[in-house]
């Protein structure tokens, strides 16, 4: 019996001002993976395209375990474009052949009366033909508890947006702080060996 499970949400982010406006952090939307997920379950497969090992998803008595290919590309204006590629299960053949996943999100930034905000929205839909017993299950509670456990998810995914982005925002900032004042104190460095003799 195939089923579909939904699952949408939203995030509104105040960014605090910093000496390196945001809108240049969002232009490296690679960084954004690295708050969505630990470094350990992702893997780059290109600039754009990353494979996330999602963590075990609990159906009914089932444990299944996604991976996922994502991609990830900003926009001119520093809008951030998430899309799922594809899907496997790795481990569960008969789920793996009757499973898909769909995961379309996006994150832009919105200046009001000097206030910088990030929102974003996130859709994601699963369909899986479920197997013996669990077909068996009425529809209703097949719905209610898959719809529940992808929205479980997602908020997951938020609550680690939340916390996750705008302290690696804070650590970029820092880090291209230093650089620049590295760069800066190099140029005032004094002329050594041969060509201080040629002054």
């Amino acid at each position: 019996m195939a089923t579909q499970f939904t699952a949408s949400q939203t995030v509104k982010i105040n960014v605090p001002p910093q000496p390196i406006p945001i809108q240049h952090y969002l232009r490296q939307p690679q960084r954004l993976v690295n708050a969505l997920a630990d470094n350990s379950r992702i893997y780059q497969l290109s600039d754009e395209v990353f494979r996330l090992k999602m963590r075990p998803l609990n159906f009914m008595s089932l444990s299944i375990q996604p991976t996922v290919d994502l991609k990830i590309w900003a926009e001119s204006n520093g809008t951030i474009n998430l899309r799922s590629l594809s899907c496997k299960i790795l481990g569960f053949e008969y789920i793996n052949q009757r499973f898909s996943l769909n995961l379309q999100g996006h994150l832009s930034l919105h200046q009001l009366n000097g206030v910088t905000t990030l929102q974003g929205r996130a859709d994601l839909e699963v369909q899986v033909e479920i197997p013996p017993p669990f077909c068996f299950t009425p529809k209703a509670i097949l719905e209610a508890t898959g719809n529940g456990l992808l929205k479980s998810v997602l908020m997951t995914v938020k609550q680690r947006l939340l916390h996750q982005l705008l302290a690696d925002y804070r650590c970029w900032v820092t880090s291209q702080m230093s650089e620049n004042a590295l760069l800066y104190d190099s140029v005032d460095l004094p002329l050594t060996g041969e060509s201080v003799n040629n002054c």
